[in-house]
């Protein structure tokens, strides 16, 4: 196991520069998730880190020692590609054992080593399959235990669960979890699945645009975003924003929106007349008596919730209730805010107020 360090890192494809000055601590055991859009720059940081990418500028350390120049097959990492990347004349042990045969170790050893890592993974049974004969979440396993039979520092993970049905990608988050609570190895760990990030993760970097836009817990990042980026990609609904501005009713403030909505305000540093980002997640939205009502323009029942969207002028409201509500489209809802819940943000900037 070691910590890993990227210190303000900078990759450019000739003037072209897609990373801007990226830094991040990883501790020593820690499962960290880098999660943003398509082209924000994680899957390159990631290949940096092992060693498939060249470092325009920066440093990337692995324990005590910098790796810039270091070949990927000297880093002491070992990677699982959403690809799988397995070798189809092979079977599952001789896929596993590969880098072991390669590293020259002895039979006892590999044997040893495929042995336990078909254990933990629940592979046992299928040693003597081929790759074609085993379902996707068996073939990912089978790169994962490609991986753990080098016994590596730091486990790189590069959006492993995008090929698989979504039962079977909660099944495989939860086996990775316990996989890193059974090794404690350190794990880097991309997505674009805020989900699985939530989920899975220690800490999360949220990357935009070649930039870090926040680093924390999950719940850190949940309960705290730092702008509209943040607050829009971590959480599933996305949070709702409203624009308008702040306002005065004798001597009562309000935020009222650019469509006339009047909601209710937190305590706030946000001055009178200012124009702010009014942000609410879905499950906090209650409806009942005393809200601000609002036409319903679609109702969509899961079982055990409900999500309400309503309209208010251009104004649009998600709501994810646990009850089941009986409304229809066109119907009117009273919707209940509690000014605890709620984000403002600035409009220009997009920050936190």
């Amino acid at each position: 196991m070691a910590n890993v360090t990227i210190d303000n890192v900078i990759k450019s494809y000739g003037a072209t520069q897609v990373m801007h000055g990226v830094s991040v601590d990883i501790e020593d055991g820690e499962f960290v998730v880098l999660v943003g859009p398509s082209g924000c720059g994680k899957s390159t940081l990631l290949r940096m880190l092992a060693g498939l990418e060249e470092i325009s500028d920066g440093t990337i350390s692995i324990g005590d020692r910098v790796v810039n120049d270091v070949l990927p097959k000297e880093r002491d990492i070992a990677m699982v590609f959403q690809s799988y990347a397995l070798y189809p004349h092979k079977t599952v042990y001789d896929n596993i054992s590969f880098p072991l045969l390669m590293a020259k170790r002895s039979k006892a050893e590999i044997e040893e080593k495929v042995a336990n890592a078909a254990e933990i993974l629940d592979l046992t049974k299928y040693l003597r399959r081929y790759p074609k004969e085993l379902s996707g979440g068996q073939r990912q396993r089978v790169a994962m235990g490609r991986a753990i039979v080098r016994d590596p520092q730091v486990f790189l993970f590069d959006e492993p669960l995008s090929n698989l049905d979504a039962k079977l990608r909660v099944t495989m988050r939860i086996e990775i979890k316990e996989l890193h609570q059974r090794l404690g190895t350190t794990i880097v760990y991309v997505t674009h699945d805020q989900v699985e990030a939530m989920t899975m993760a220690d800490k999360i970097v949220v990357m935009r645009d070649g930039q870090v836009e926040q680093i924390g817990s999950p719940l850190d990042l949940y309960d705290n975003p730092v702008n509209t980026f943040v607050a829009g990609f971590i959480g599933s609904p996305s949070m709702n924003f409203v624009h308008g501005k702040i306002a005065s009713d004798s001597g009562t403030r309000r935020f009222v929106s650019d469509s006339g909505l009047t909601l209710p305000l937190p305590q706030t540093t946000a001055e009178d007349g200012q124009e702010v980002t009014y942000g609410v997640r879905p499950e906090f939205v209650q409806v009942g008596d005393g809200g601000v009502e609002m036409e319903v323009v679609a109702v969509e029942p899961t079982g055990s919730e409900t999500q309400i969207f309503a309209r208010s002028g251009k104004d649009l409201i998600d709501a994810l209730v646990k009850d089941r509500i009986n409304a229809r489209p066109g119907s009117k809802l009273g919707f209940v805010i509690n000014p605890d819940d709620v984000h403002l943000f600035d409009r220009k900037t997009g920050q936190h107020i």
